[in-house]
């Protein structure tokens, strides 16, 4: 254990850090400091709370950066957060995230795969799965190390299951959370798994003295599956599951839209200039826009999304000419074949669609797949309806930003698998994410909704979707644990 007075009171475990870096030719390192709610939580309990970030480097820049920093990263490049970066062996990163993390474990809960063919537990998932285990130890490892007597460890995601009952053996004397950013998958899917994985995963999330989740129909699979894998007792009265004479209390915390920042971030001068442009191509003043924005992850559904808009122009060609969907697709994860797959698949439909509708002066679909989050504000401002239509989605912030930031009010088309359904559904238009005429029916009713009464929805949405702002999202687990 380290000395005291270094030692961290509050700690927050995650593959992925609030800072990356970039090695160039010449040897230096540049330093690009994240965002997101963990970013914004952390820094809501302030910079003498003693808290310290344990994050993975996830490729040379952030290697390189730890190997000349030693322990801890140089706080004015992190936020002035304290964070201790991993530099875990390459090819047992490599196993563990995209061996593990994004090709078995998010398959599973987001039930992905096809399974006439898929999966196929054999020699190569064991020696990733033992490649999964090494890695979830280095966080164990460097979270006993530096963690005071009896401090809070905040583990987040699928990427540490493991984490909670290795820290649990090495310091029993931590309060230890664990909090899952993705859905759980249903007992009949999770029991794909091989049954001494499914029982080490379980176990591994048990250790943790709470399991926090986004909705509570994440919880409850956790809970029922707990239940019929390992024989555990579950309380459903108090939320809590009991396991070999340990009890695991379970919290729900619905992440919210930060709405004080994006409607600051969405009136900046490069927003502006954005909207002007989308404007331009979107083409006459008087066209309806549906806006899409997603990173070109399967579980997102893009594809039937298209199908929807391309069934919808055929179903109601008064529509022609009058609507343009603003379809952002972020690449995502490609260096797996099936996710370069998919975003071809995205923009093939694309092109399908503006050639079979398309005119000289009016293009169906405008797609673009270079991330720029100015864009994306300036498009959320220009929505008249938001397509959110995931096969499966821990929560969906965009569910929750758009509402937040458009001028003129627009409606929420959403699927009912998304997270962001248990917080937004009574003030959407749900859809079911497999039924493509069923989503160009909702567009359509979308579309002809009245100015005032998408503009009395917006209020209502953006009302439930900014009730749980990252700060307080974060505040409200750590207070949680810290209760006991």
């Amino acid at each position: 254990m380290v000395a005291e007075q270094q030692a961290a009171q509050v700690l927050v475990a995650s593959n992925r850090g609030p800072v990356s870096y970039a090695l160039h030719e010449d040897g230096s390192l540049a330093a690009r400091r994240g965002g997101g709610g963990l970013v914004s939580g952390l820094s809501a309990i302030g910079p003498d709370a003693g808290a310290l970030w344990v994050c993975a480097a996830l490729g040379d820049g952030d290697r390189e950066a730890v190997r000349r920093s030693g322990t801890r990263l140089d706080p004015a490049e992190t936020g002035g957060q304290q964070v201790r970066m991993l530099d875990i062996d390459p090819g047992v990163f490599a196993d563990a995230y995209n061996g593990i993390a994004n090709s078995v474990l998010w398959f599973v809960h987001h039930m992905l795969y096809q399974t006439p063919l898929e999966p196929a537990f054999g020699a190569e998932f064991r020696a990733q799965w033992a490649a999964y285990e090494t890695y979830n130890a280095a966080f164990a490892d460097a979270l006993a190390e530096e963690a005071a007597e009896g401090a809070a460890v905040l583990v987040q995601d699928y990427h540490l299951c493991l984490v909670p009952g290795m820290l649990r053996r090495r310091r029993p004397d931590l309060r230890i959370a664990h909090f899952s950013h993705t859905p759980w998958a249903p007992l009949d899917y999770f029991r794909m798994l091989p049954d001494d994985i499914a029982r080490q995963l379980l176990r591994g999330m048990l250790g943790a003295d709470r399991a926090g989740f986004l909705t509570h129909r994440w919880a409850n699979a956790f809970a029922a599956c707990a239940a019929d894998v390992l024989g555990a007792q579950v309380d459903t009265e108090h939320e809590a599951v009991t396991y070999e004479g340990r009890t695991t209390r379970l919290g729900v915390h619905g992440l919210g839209a930060d709405a004080d920042f994006l409607r600051e971030r969405a009136h900046r001068p490069d927003v502006v200039e954005r909207m002007a442009a989308l404007r331009e191509q979107i083409g006459g003043r008087d066209r309806r826009v549906i806006v899409r924005v997603d990173r070109t992850e399967l579980s997102k559904n893009i594809v039937r999304g298209l199908q929807a808009y391309r069934q919808l122009l055929t179903d109601h060609p008064e529509w022609r000419g009058l609507v343009v969907h603003l379809a952002f697709a972020y690449p995502s994860r490609q260096d797996l074949a099936v996710y370069r797959r998919y975003t071809e698949q995205v923009q093939r439909v694309t092109e399908e669609i503006n050639s079979e509708f398309g005119t000289e002066a009016w293009h169906p679909v405008i797609l673009h797949v270079k991330d720029d989050f100015a864009r994306s504000l300036a498009a959320y401002r220009l929505a008249d309806v938001a397509l959110v239509n995931p096969i499966r989605d821990g929560m969906n912030l965009v569910a929750k930003e758009v509402p937040v930031v458009s001028d003129e009010g627009c409606v929420l088309v959403l699927s009912r698998e998304a997270g962001a359904y248990e917080d937004l559904g009574e003030e959407a238009v749900v859809v079911n994410p497999y039924d493509v005429t069923g989503t160009a029916d909702a567009l359509h009713q979308a579309l002809v909704l009245s100015a005032g009464e998408r503009a009395e929805r917006t209020k209502r949405l953006a009302a439930a979707a900014t009730a749980l702002p990252p700060q307080q999202w974060f505040l409200d687990q750590l207070n949680a644990l810290r209760a006991g």
